[in-house]
């Protein structure tokens, strides 16, 4: 769940329209120039002058554009000329990106007008815009960047972009020109982070300006092509009245997490790829009273809390001599001596699972963060793994013990299949029985409702009827908590 990229969002009217900017995308050139020799290392090579026939994405309709297409050919021109005036100034680190901006406008204007071809208003800014996208920007996928209606850029390849929009997967009729453009995007945003991608070091995590995801892999580990996928994080992020407007969670749902999270509940995410972890554990850090200190932890930085007492760390992957490297173990380790009322670690996925149940153990209550796993249960199993991976030599039945002393709630995400991402369960770890952790579902997604004529779940999540035992710490600290929350619905199970 991206945060903010309104990955949990549903927008059932919408879902067969199509938008204005989906008619804007598919107006764009989708061919693009090939390099020149004066491109200099690191900035995309301007494409190729190709003829492609574009495919229509999802409700809209492209026009392929031929080499007989005279702003296609002026746009040629215009990049070849353009990488040729700027050269090595395109690379320079001393030019901060405003003026970088500035400079590339201004020779750009000057070479549109020795081309001294008629252009009307709409015509220039398109040329320019597209100009700029292939020299400074991320060439196709631009207009895509921009349009908050697209929540995941993948692209297969240079001649294969897929969007997912409305929680719809769709082809898009954008190209890259050739692999050497492609290869120039991903080096360029790389770059920013101080990261670095390379035959050596051929895949990378690495993140966009605005904070959304980026995930390179490039030849020979791609065998197809450099691989790109960017999970796109919106300006502002999803507030807990959006994710109950989309029907991802009950307003109840919403009350009894609020009340875990003030309570200082263990509270550990699960769900699968894609399905908004990361969106509702903002959401869930939300909840965090404004006076306490709170640390992040994370691979790349994705979280956006909005708090203002935070600490942001973020893991560092080893340098081109291997050496250097900083995990999210050692950020987890050192986080317990920044004095924390509060540690949320964006995704335990190694041996750092044994230091964070640890910490939950040790005085450091209200912790969250997020694991990939199909279900609460599965969630527990998974946890399980990821402290062996610690490299202790700990019995199986130590782990568990560990588990259901630190965790309090697990939250279950499911991506449906009519692309929705909604809670399917709550559940407390109640403790041990045993050599079994015990789980209760205190709210279950009912299934059983049927689905509208656009193929959507009409179901919600619904109390099970059953009080967790973790409301008595609710009465001890004063928090009050509706008695509709633990209501079962007349309609339930029908």
């Amino acid at each position: 769940m991206s945060t903010g990229s309104s990955e949990l969002a549903q927008t059932p009217a919408e879902l067969l329209e199509p938008t204005a900017s989906d008619e804007a995308m598919a107006a764009l050139d989708p061919t693009a120039q090939a390099g020149s020799t004066a491109t200099p290392a690191g900035v995309a090579a301007p494409p190729a002058a190709t003829t492609r026939p574009s495919t229509a994405a999802s409700g809209t309709t492209s026009t392929a554009q031929g080499p007989n297409d005279a702003l296609t050919l002026m746009k040629e021109r215009a990049t070849n000329a353009l990488f040729q005036r700027m050269g090595a100034r395109l690379s320079d680190s001393s030019l901060s990106e405003a003026k970088l901006y500035a400079l590339v406008r201004r020779e750009l204007n000057r070479v549109v007008e020795e081309e001294k071809v008629p252009l009307t208003t709409a015509q220039r800014q398109r040329l320019m815009a597209e100009v700029e996208a292939d020299v400074l920007g991320h060439g196709p996928l631009q207009g895509m960047l921009e349009d908050e209606s697209i929540t995941e850029i993948m692209v297969n390849g240079p001649d294969r972009i897929y969007v997912e929009q409305h929680g719809k997967l769709t082809l898009s009729p954008m190209r890259f020109s050739s692999e050497t453009q492609l290869r120039g995007v991903i080096e360029r945003i790389v770059s920013k982070v101080g990261r670095r991608i390379d035959e050596s070091s051929p895949l990378v995590d690495a993140r966009l300006p605005d904070g959304s995801r980026v995930n390179a892999v490039i030849p020979p580990l791609a065998y197809s092509g450099s691989t790109l996928t960017i999970r796109k994080f919106a300006k502002d992020p999803l507030k807990v009245a959006d994710l109950v407007r989309f029907g991802s969670i009950s307003p109840e749902m919403a009350e009894l997490l609020q009340a875990c999270v003030q309570a200082r509940l263990n509270i550990i995410v699960s769900g699968g790829t894609g399905t908004g972890k990361t969106t509702l554990l903002n959401v869930l850090s939300s909840f965090i009273p404004n006076n306490e200190r709170i640390i992040t932890i994370e691979d790349a930085v994705e979280l956006q809390l909005q708090q203002d007492h935070v600490v942001r760390l973020e893991s560092r992957p080893p340098n081109i001599e291997g050496r250097g490297e900083i995990a999210i173990r050692d950020l987890v380790r050192n986080s317990l001596r920044m004095r924390p009322d509060r540690i949320v670690v964006g995704e335990c996925r190694g041996g750092e699972s044994l230091d964070m149940l640890q910490a939950m153990n040790t005085g450091h209550d209200g912790s969250l963060s997020t694991v990939h796993a199909n279900s609460p249960r599965d969630s527990i199993a998974r946890l399980e793994t990821l402290v062996l991976m610690a490299g202790m030599d700990l019995p199986l039945r130590a782990i568990r013990e560990q588990i259901a002393s630190a965790v309090d709630v697990v939250v279950q995400l499911t991506r449906m299949k009519d692309g929705g991402r909604r809670v399917t369960h709550v559940t407390e770890v109640q403790g041990m029985e045993g050599d079994r952790v015990t789980l209760q579902d205190a709210f279950l997604f009912d299934y059983s409702a049927s689905m509208d004529d656009q193929g959507r779940y009409l179901g919600k999540p619904v109390s099970t009827g059953v009080r967790p035992k973790f409301t008595d710490r609710f009465d001890d600290l004063g928090i009050k908590v509706s008695p509709r929350v633990f209501e079962v619905p007349a309609t339930a199970g029908r």
